[in-house]
């Protein structure tokens, strides 16, 4: 990749301040496979200075003007869409067609949601004598993780552009190729020049910086809540606005009503898609006491016919998770859980006997999981589900809401129970009986699971001031 060390700054594809370098590795087999330049505090410094420059004028072209331009980027990013899951396959470990599908094909339906969505909004409207006006909030730091890479990048740059914001990425260093990717697809769409960055770099250094400078109006991250926090306290001096999108660990509960096979089964598969690597993932399902053998064999049934493999075998179902520390940590957390006294019915320590080599993880099913256990409480963000018990539905409601976080809930059963029930639980999102995702949907937690909604029109309102203009017309 030609631009891998180099930064997107002011148009132009420019050499790194330093001579820092980090590889990237596959996390298949473990060894690198590109090298990336690593920013300083003076390659983002240099990155903002031409955010603030371009502000003045991009946030003043017509509404029509950023319309053409999501449009064509839109365009560019049909058409290079396998490029893009390609390259998260390789990086971060995701089944080819899922990277190509999913990975890939949901920064597609971003930008067609923010599209539909400006369509409809109003950004200067009357109330009375007052004119509600609608202005892009500045300049954004932009902070995106690994595990979904194109989303988090698509469901940020997408609403700024939209807006009339301008903005400096830092994406994850660990899966950063896609981002130098995007980066090239906006500039062949003709994004003005400055109003979109990129630095790659790691969070102490580049993104610290972005967290916590003066001339950024607002930072958007996504990622753990312990790096959330530190986010927040850098940004907490200049009084920025700050927006995360935090951690999970996500309640799905079965009611008496559901199709046990069914909600149990397709739960099992939820929480393990892309490697378990999901903040929403649905990682305690809930079941009724009486019905918790029979939810066992079920779930350990569908977990053993999981096929783990290499990202590039068709019939690959997971591949690894993103690398050693992701890997070391699951693992400590699958020991941990052994240690509690959860009964291990899938998976478990170790990678898959017929693997040697890459960082697979065992799709893994702990069962008779209390809620005081860590595996209960600790976002693990691998392949491993923990089956709770529940005597009544108010039981229920307690146990899935019993957790630092707030990200998502799942309900299976009666459509009439589930809404009712939905409301009891302290979740931004809640997704009832296997529901398809909904970009428009806003996206976002109660609790430590972050601050601020994402997707569709909810983005829109989060990169914008709202400015009350009084006596703007006679009674």
């Amino acid at each position: 990749m030609n631009n891998a060390r180099k930064f997107y700054i002011d148009g132009e594809w420019v050499e790194p301040i330093g001579q820092h370098t980090l590889d990237v590795i596959d996390p298949a087999t473990e060894q690198p496979f590109a090298t990336i330049a690593m920013g300083s505090a003076a390659d983002a410094e240099k990155a903002i200075v031409a955010a603030r420059a371009a502000f003045a004028s991009f946030s003043e072209i017509s509404k029509a003007e950023r319309l053409e331009l999501l449009r064509r980027i839109l365009s560019i990013l049909t058409r290079r869409n396998d490029q893009i899951g390609d390259i998260i396959s390789k990086e971060m470990g995701a089944p080819l067609a899922m990277s190509r599908s999913q990975q890939a094909g949901i920064g597609l339906a971003h930008f067609a949601e923010t599209i539909k969505a400006m369509e409809a909004f109003d950004f200067e409207y009357m109330q009375g004598t007052t004119r509600i006006v609608h202005e892009p909030v500045g300049v954004v730091g932009m902070i995106t993780p690994w595990n979904w890479p194109i989303n988090q990048i698509a469901c940020k740059v997408a609403p700024a552009l939209a807006t009339g914001c301008t903005m400096v990425l830092k994406p994850s260093e660990i899966a950063p190729l896609n981002a130098i990717l995007f980066a090239e697809i906006l500039h062949e769409a003709g994004v003005p020049k400055g109003v979109f960055n990129l630095v790659n770099g790691d969070g102490p250094t580049v993104g610290a910086l972005l967290a916590s400078h003066p001339d950024i109006d607002m930072v958007s991250f996504t990622g753990s809540t312990r790096a959330g926090i530190s986010v927040a306290q850098a940004a907490a001096p200049t009084v920025k606005r700050v927006h995360q999108e935090l951690g999970g660990k996500s309640p799905n509960i079965v009611l008496r009503s559901a199709d046990l096979d069914a909600a149990v089964s397709a739960g099992v598969r939820r929480c393990i898609d892309n490697s378990g690597q999901s903040c929403n993932a649905p990682t305690r399902l809930l079941v009724p006491m009486e019905h918790m053998d029979e939810a066992i064999a079920i779930a350990a049934r569908t977990a053993d016919a999981i096929t783990v493999g290499a990202p590039s075998d068709p019939s690959t179902n997971i591949g690894p998770v993103v690398s050693q520390l992701q890997f070391d940590k699951i693992q400590r957390l699958i020991h941990k859980g052994i240690a509690e006294g959860a009964e291990l019915v899938a998976g478990g320590p170790d990678r898959p006997a017929h693997l040697n080599a890459g960082y697979y993880v065992r799709p893994t099913v702990f069962a008779r999981v209390t809620s005081d256990m860590t595996i209960a409480r600790e976002e693990i963000f691998g392949p491993v589900l923990a089956i709770l018990g529940y005597e009544t539905e108010n039981d229920a409601v307690t146990i899935a809401n019993d957790t630092p976080y707030g990200l998502a809930a799942y309900i299976q059963g009666d459509p009439a129970e589930a809404r009712a029930l939905s409301r009891k639980l302290r979740a931004g999102i809640v997704r009832l009986n296997s529901s398809a995702w909904d970009g428009a949907a806003p996206f976002g937690g109660y609790k430590q699971s972050g601050n601020g909604r994402e997707y569709g029109k909810f983005g829109l309102h989060e990169f914008t001031e709202i400015k009350g203009v009084v006596g703007y017309a006679d009674d």
